[in-house]
């Protein structure tokens, strides 16, 4: 992650894809994060165990049966999480009912990568924006991949994202202006108090190469 220098009274979290299960975390278990964003992620904690003192989160893993190989090559991926609201699962869940942040929860119902709406209510939702919402003007990534370790360099792992060009853009422009207003209302400081606020953006592992 990465944090503005300017203290840590007031902080806002950004996250997308997998980094969306630490970012709930972190807004659960640490204080002073007043606003967070989710796009596109679970609400449950996934692929590996989360520790936090003395308490383990267990992850809810993958279905690797679930996933599709399609004729383009690309793996669709999208239904290999199980609901983490079903009996067996429930103890993946991140407690966000435990923090005081305020949170802003955004899904693209043509994401691929994950069933985004599955694990979130009361959102903004793009009906045909793919999973990799990002800030305006990166552009739309229809797949996505990864070399993983014991594999040749010259193989990869890749998946489809989903959404259309066009769509995915607008959703992009739109969503990062509810996103800014949503940080300037949770995170505006009182010139009378001298408070600070700080974003924190939360990155993708460095081997994922889109």
């Amino acid at each position: 992650g990465l944090c503005h220098p300017n203290g840590p009274h007031r902080i806002g979290i950004l996250s997308i894809s997998k980094i969306g299960d630490l970012a709930l975390s972190m807004a659960s278990f640490l204080s002073g994060i007043s606003a967070t964003v989710w796009i596109n992620s679970c609400n449950a904690n996934v692929m590996t165990p989360l520790h936090y003192k003395d308490l383990v989160i267990p992850p809810l893993m993958p279905i690797l049966e679930n996933i599709t190989l399609l004729p383009s090559g690309h793996f669709d991926v999208r239904d290999t999480i199980q609901d983490p609201d079903t009996e067996g699962n429930r103890g993946s869940l991140i407690p966000i009912e435990r923090s005081s942040s305020r949170f802003l929860f955004a899904v693209s119902e043509d994401d691929r990568n994950w069933n985004s709406c599955l694990f979130a209510q009361q959102v903004v939702t793009y009906p045909r924006a793919g999973h990799l919402l990002e800030v305006p003007y990166m552009p739309h990534c229809p797949s996505a991949g990864s070399v993983e370790e014991g594999l040749k360099p010259t193989m990869r792992l890749s998946w489809i994202c989903g959404g259309g060009a066009k769509a995915h853009h607008e959703a992009q422009l739109d969503l990062w202006r509810k996103v800014k207003e949503f940080f300037r209302k949770h995170l505006k400081g009182s010139s009378n108090t001298g408070q600070k606020k700080s974003i924190c953006f939360i990155y993708y592992h460095p081997k994922i190469r889109y």
